[in-house]
């Protein structure tokens, strides 16, 4: 998964029109470390419908704030410049849930893309 370091990098990225979803993280984060070791296998099963990147809060915070995450880990899908769908709430996200999600993310990016 890329790192998204700046500001600039996230406005590049999401401004794609692939369908790109932005996973806001955080280091200190128990939830975000808990989907830490299954993530690769889910970036595996998405990698022909979309582009997953990673922003750390503190690191690039201020796209946090614009794009209003107020909790961690969220998921917020993009396709060029425009928000789709996300996935945001306080309860620590499984697999499935995350799978589910980007499921979700894939069919409207292909009803909008048809």
């Amino acid at each position: 998964m890329e790192k998204v370091t700046s500001k600039a990098e996230f406005d590049v990225s999401i401004q794609s029109s692939r369908l790109t979803v932005a996973l806001f993280t955080a280091d200190w984060c128990s939830d975000c470390r808990y989907i830490h070791p299954f993530m690769p296998e889910v970036e595996k099963k998405f990698t022909h419908e979309l582009t997953l990147v990673e922003v750390d809060v503190d690191q690039v915070g201020s796209v946090s704030q614009e794009q209003n995450i107020l909790g961690i880990p969220s998921f917020v899908a993009y396709t060029d410049g425009r928000e789709l769908v996300r996935f945001v709430n306080k309860l620590r996200k499984s697999q499935e849930e995350i799978e589910q999600f980007l499921q979700t993310a894939v069919d409207v990016y292909n009803t909008i893309h048809k």
